[in-house]
């Protein structure tokens, strides 16, 4: 078994404008609804939304009750275009740190997103990684397509 860590790349359009995708990756309630694989609950327990700052986060399983956690650090956040971030997992078995850059791009139809997960660890088979991101961005897609108006 290789020491080589993975890298997946992820590229979406989204009907939807840059201001409302960016605040779904910052947005505590927005990232605990879109972003755990079909099956997981998620709960962040703090977050601090800046360039140094991050979160914890525990994605449980539905079906067992069984959860895992990470931490998330940002290490860049350019509103409504770009956020970089490194990603740990508290179990030991899981070493290293990932580095996660999205992209953000206005588009005519919406936002072009571009997703770059790097350093995965080598006991996770990327095609899982992929997996799970696929239905992530499904999640989000319904998250943030939706255009629905305040009924006041």
């Amino acid at each position: 078994m290789s020491n080589s860590t993975g890298t997946v790349k992820l590229h979406r359009v989204l009907r939807a404008p840059a201001e409302r995708v960016y605040k779904a990756f910052t947005d505590k309630s927005a990232l605990e609804y879109w972003s755990p694989p079909y099956g997981f609950t998620g709960t962040i327990h703090e977050m601090d939304v800046r360039e140094g700052g991050g979160y914890r986060m525990s994605f449980t399983n539905f079906s067992t009750g069984s959860s895992h956690t990470f931490e998330v650090k940002y290490l860049e956040l350019v509103t409504n275009q770009r956020i970089r971030s490194t990603d740990q997992f508290d179990d030991p078995n899981l070493p290293g740190e990932m580095v996660v850059t999205v992209d953000l791009e206005t588009v005519v139809c919406g936002t072009a997103l571009r997703i770059v997960q790097e350093g995965i660890p080598s006991v996770i088979p990327v095609e899982m990684c992929y997996l799970g991101w696929q239905e992530s961005l499904e999640q989000l897609a319904k998250l943030v397509e939706p255009d629905i108006p305040d009924h006041g």
